[in-house]
C-alpha cells in the first residue's frame, strides 16, 4: 500500500498544481480577451477624435500622410496613431495575463516595448508638428521674398523649412534614444563643414557669385549705394 502511495504521490502533486494553475489560465485569457475589446476602443475613439479636431488635417498638409503613401503604408498618420494606442492596450493586457500566471521574465520584455511605444507617440507628434511649422516657414519665407522682389524665394523657402525640419527629426530620434549624442554631433559637424565651405567659396573666389547674387535679390541695392 505504501508503494502505491508513493507511486502515486507525483500525480497527486501534478493535479494539485493544475488545479491551481488552471484558475490563474482562465483569469489570463479573460484579462486577454477583455483587453483586445478594449484596445479595439481605443483605436476607435483615438482615430475618431483626432479626427474630430483635424490632426489628419494637418498631418496632410505637413506632408507626412503623403510621405507614408509614397512608401508603401495606405493608413495615415491618424490611423498609425489609433494603432499604436491598439497595440499599448494589447502589451498592458499581456503583461497581465503573463503575471496572473506567474511568467514575470516575459512581462520584463514587454514592459520595455509598453515603456518605449509612448515614447515613439510622442516622436510622431513631434514630426507631425514640426513638419506642419517647417512648411508654414517655408511658405512664409517665399511669400516674403517675392513681395520684395528677391528672386530665388523658392529655393530659400525650401532652405528654411529642409533646415527646421533637419532639427525636427533630430528632436524626434532623441525622443526615442535613437543615435543621442553620436547623431547630433555628426550633424553639427556636417553643418560646420558646409558653412565653412561656403565662407571660404565666397571668401577666395565667390566674389563676383556674390555681387551677381546682390544684384539679382535686391535689384538697384548696389546703384543707389554708390549713389
Amino acid at each position: 500500500m505504501e508503494k502505491v502511495d508513493v507511486m502515486l504521490e507525483p500525480v497527486r502533486v501534478f493535479l494539485i498544481q493544475l488545479g491551481e494553475f488552471l484558475p490563474k489560465l482562465a483569469l489570463a485569457i479573460g484579462v486577454l480577451i477583455a483587453g483586445w475589446f478594449l484596445a479595439k476602443f481605443v483605436r476607435f475613439a483615438i482615430v475618431r477624435a483626432l479626427r474630430a479636431v483635424n490632426f489628419n488635417v494637418l498631418t496632410e498638409r505637413a506632408g507626412l500622410d503623403g510621405f507614408l503613401h509614397q512608401g508603401g503604408i495606405e493608413s495615415d498618420t491618424t490611423g498609425i496613431f489609433g494603432l499604436l494606442a491598439y497595440w499599448l492596450v494589447i502589451l498592458a493586457a499581456l503583461i497581465i495575463g503573463f503575471n496572473s500566471v506567474g511568467l514575470t521574465y516575459i512581462t520584463g520584455l514587454l514592459g520595455e516595448i509598453v515603456r518605449f511605444v509612448p515614447k515613439l507617440i510622442v516622436a510622431l507628434l513631434i514630426l507631425a508638428f514640426g513638419a506642419y511649422f517647417a512648411r508654414f516657414v517655408g511658405n512664409a519665407v517665399i511669400t516674403y521674398c517675392r513681395n520684395i522682389s528677391i528672386q530665388d524665394a523658392d529655393v530659400l523657402g525650401k532652405l528654411a523649412q529642409y533646415g527646421i525640419m533637419t532639427f525636427v527629426v533630430l528632436i524626434a530620434l532623441d525622443q526615442v534614444n535613437v543615435g543621442g549624442d553620436i547623431v547630433r554631433q555628426s550633424f553639427l559637424i556636417i553643418l560646420a563643414g558646409v558653412v565653412f565651405a561656403m565662407s571660404l567659396a565666397f571668401g577666395l573666389g565667390g566674389k563676383a557669385a556674390a555681387e551677381e547674387l546682390i544684384d539679382r535679390w535686391w535689384p538697384g541695392q548696389r546703384k543707389n549705394g554708390g549713389n
